[in-house]
């Protein structure tokens, strides 16, 4: 190489080193090879200068930078100037496929085709150079362009890399798995914009507003999918017919894998591999965010749980009447749970009736519920264990259910099974298995309190129920009635008695007596309200009091019983009923009541029985 050739590689290489330099050191990549050809241009005297850069993704050669940038809009190469650099690494003429003012400087370094140069000047104006110049220039700037590609991927990584500091660091100051799914669409969003991006996720996912969450599940268009979820590594899925490629990078956590992030690189065959280990510590990042924020949930949901269940304990065992019992575990169920019934059942010694306790939702006291109630009640008996139905209608098929989702917790009390809580949604699979399992052991919990609450009200209505006839005493009588005159607007009161008992005693024995006695007083309980108090008065004599019931509606009861022990009783009896009522503003006693009912009932029994008769306050007879 002669003085002049020496002159002008050292000139080119000043003057690429002046363009590191003055920059520093950091520079911008495009500026960067804008300057190279501004060099080349200035020492060749080339009119223009064309940059291609083969794309690893597309497998062809773009134009990167021109002197012209109308060049940049020109179409990419096919793969023939690819195999034509392949084959002639050293300088040539295009021939005929491109004009005798043009020349072509591949770009290699290390013996990897890096890009190539197109020089265009006026017809034959590079022939004035050596050869030897255009080897050297093509040395040159193939280990510039090399250096710059190098110094833009240490950019391009420091950047990734500040990225994923910022993204790990905003992982870390929150628990909130909205907030984790988002921060990841988002950092890839700003990376990689071209591509599009999918969260398929293992778990129950609610709530995640519009981000690209979907199910993970096995089918035969999602394998890959699958196999980056099981085996926990990044797998591939190229498509040459719908030029794209795949990846799927498991979202990996130190207890497990909770997800698959899809990635879809459009325009390649081949996902790039310098991205490759980004993504890949992204979504490892994103794991360690995510099982720690699922981690995190799960024990304020422990800590809720466990509430819940100190909460309810302690209310139930506050000596709290039955109904109010259920109707506090009803609520908490309902309101905890996001159930739509709630009902608590319970089963006769021998397993034939059941129970509905007070407290329970509304829809177990229909004729629907019974399809439900006796189902689970045989399923129960049968398998003494929880049920837990995600979808009721395909247990009992053939019969049309609106309530899909159904849990069945059995309540025993050393060892022997008195019902069950039954909780139900009309939405299929609407229960996770976490709530069936609190409820389980909020049933365990509360079963206790619940028998005691029966028991103390058993224990409380024995006192005060009659032995033989199962109604009231007469003192718990008197002391509701003279409650209800302090409280109630009015109320009537009756005496019943038996007519002839001592006949019936007479012919067909004491025990026959027993029983008919035993009868009416079953139709009193069959015909009243639950706040009204039917009472054994003494011997073959019964009472009745009906708290805010007024004299012609309680003169119909009375008439509608002397009807029905009539018709009903065997052997067949006859009863009398005497009558007398009350109300506010009036001067009146307890012991004025019953004195006018005992007159009627005299006058009802002597003037022909099986009647009813009514005495005013005003002491007259009607």
């Amino acid at each position: 190489m002669d003085t002049l050739e020496r002159q002008i590689i050292l000139n080119l290489k000043s003057r690429f080193f002046d363009i590191i330099d003055t920059e520093n050191g950091f520079f911008h990549y495009e500026k960067l090879l804008n300057e190279m050809l501004s060099a080349i241009k200035a020492l060749t005297g080339a009119d223009e200068i064309t940059l291609y850069v083969f794309n690893e993704w597309k497998q062809e050669f773009f134009a990167e930078a021109a002197t012209n940038p109308d060049a940049l809009l020109s179409p990419a190469f096919s793969g023939d100037l690819k195999r034509w650099a392949n084959k002639n690494r050293e300088l040539q003429s295009l021939g005929t496929e491109i004009k005798e003012d043009q020349i072509m400087i591949p770009l290699v370094k290390r013996g990897q085709l890096l890009g190539c140069m197109i020089l265009t000047g006026e017809s034959g104006c590079f022939h004035s150079y050596p050869e030897k110049v255009f080897q050297e220039l093509s040395e040159e700037c193939g280990q510039f362009l090399d250096k710059a590609q190098g110094l833009a991927k240490i950019a391009s990584e420091e950047k990734r890399y500040k990225q994923l500091y910022r993204v790990t660091e905003k992982f870390h100051s929150s628990m909130d798995m909205d907030m984790v799914l988002g921060e990841i669409i988002y950092t890839l969003q700003e990376m990689y914009p071209t591509f599009t991006y999918y969260l398929l996720l293992s778990q129950d996912n609610n709530n995640h507003g519009d981000l690209p969450i979907r199910d993970l599940e096995y089918d035969s268009e999602n394998i890959a999918a699958m196999q980056a979820y099981v085996t926990g590594a990044v797998q591939f899925e190229d498509s040459l017919q719908e030029m794209r490629s795949v990846l799927y990078a498991p979202l990996k956590g130190k207890q497990g894998v909770y997800g698959v992030l899809q990635v879809i690189a459009p325009n390649t065959i081949i996902f790039p591999k310098n991205e490759i280990e980004f993504i890949t510590l992204l979504a490892n990042t994103a794991g360690s965010a995510l099982e720690n924020a699922q981690l995190y949930q799960q024990s304020k949901r422990l800590i809720a749980d466990l509430q819940l269940i100190n909460e309810t304990s302690h209310r139930l065992n506050s000596n709290l009447r039955l109904t109010e019992t259920m109707n506090f575990m009803a609520d908490q169920i309902l309101h905890s749970f996001d159930a739509e019934e709630a009902g608590f059942i319970l089963i006769s010694s021998d397993s034939a009736d059941v129970n509905i306790i007070q407290g329970s939702t509304e829809f177990f006291q229909t004729k629907e519920a019974e399809i439900y109630i006796q189902y689970i009640k045989t399923k129960i008996i049968k398998e003494k264990e929880s049920l837990f139905i995600g979808d009721f209608s395909l247990q009992f098929e053939g019969t049309a259910s609106f309530y899909k989702s159904i849990m069945a917790v059995p309540m025993t009390q050393s060892g022997a099974l008195k019902g069950f809580a039954l909780v139900m949604h009309s939405s299929p699979y609407h229960f996770s298995f976490e709530t069936f399992k609190l409820l389980q052991s909020l049933i365990h919990h509360s079963t206790l309190a619940f028998t005691n609450s029966m028991l103390r009200e058993e224990l409380e209505k024995m006192v005060v129920t009659d032995h033989l006839t199962k109604l009231y005493s007469r003192s718990y009588l008197d002391d509701r009635i003279h409650q209800s005159m302090n409280e109630d607007h009015e109320g009537t009161f009756m005496l019943v008695d038996i007519d002839d008992f001592k006949l019936v005693n007479d012919t067909y024995g004491h025990q026959v007596g027993d029983e008919i006695i035993i009868q009416v007083a079953n139709l009193i309980n069959s015909n009243i309200r639950s706040t009204d108090i039917g009472a054994r008065w003494g011997g073959e004599e019964l009472a009745l009091y009906l708290p805010g019931v007024s004299l012609p509606a309680g003169s119909l009861i009375a008439e509608r019983l002397v009807r029905k022990v009539c018709q009903i009783t065997d052997p067949q009896v006859t009863i009398s009923c005497g009558v007398s009522y009350w109300s506010r503003g009036k001067n009146d006693t307890y012991a004025a009541l019953f004195k006018r009912a005992d007159r009627a009932l005299y006058t009802a029994k002597n003037t022909g029985k099986n009647k009813v008769i009514i005495e005013s306050a005003a002491d007259s007879f009607i």
